[in-house]
């Protein structure tokens, strides 16, 4: 599976009546290797998360509580998905802003990405973004 565009992925779900399950395993279920997860949580009213973007790192961001906004930018058009099923996720390729936001209280953000924290990864400036994005002419 190999996706240039940021789009929602449906995850594996699996029933039961003691409750449901899901699960990313062998790579089969996203179009990336993971190498690293993190989960964001606590969130204040009001506060926005994310604010970059990324150089190469591929990310499926997932709620697997609550809800919340993630908003991208791709240096043309922006878009707003609401993440709000634990069994779906969107994944997000490299170059495409993003910002987090209107988390509801108690809303956990799990992040998959496809390369270890890395600083110099990260395009954190928007100036510099949206030049880079103009360039590049990379449209959602």
């Amino acid at each position: 599976m190999d996706i240039d565009k940021p789009c929602l992925i449906q995850l594996p779900r699996i029933y039961d009546p003691r409750g449901s399950l899901t699960f990313v395993q062998d790579n089969d279920q996203i179009p990336f290797e993971i190498a690293r997860c993190y989960w964001t949580y606590d969130v204040p009213a009001g506060e926005a998360r994310g604010g970059h973007s990324h150089k190469e790192a591929k990310s499926l961001l997932v709620a697997v509580n609550g809800c919340f906004n993630v908003n991208l930018y791709d240096g043309f058009t922006w878009m707003t998905y609401t993440l709000n099923r634990p069994f779906e996720g969107l994944y997000i390729p490299p170059g495409y802003w993003r910002t987090l936001d209107n988390f509801a209280s108690g809303s956990v953000c799990l992040v998959m990405t496809s390369i270890l924290y890395d600083p110099d990864e990260y395009i954190r400036d928007y100036e510099e973004f949206k030049r880079l994005a103009v360039e590049s002419d990379r449209r959602i």
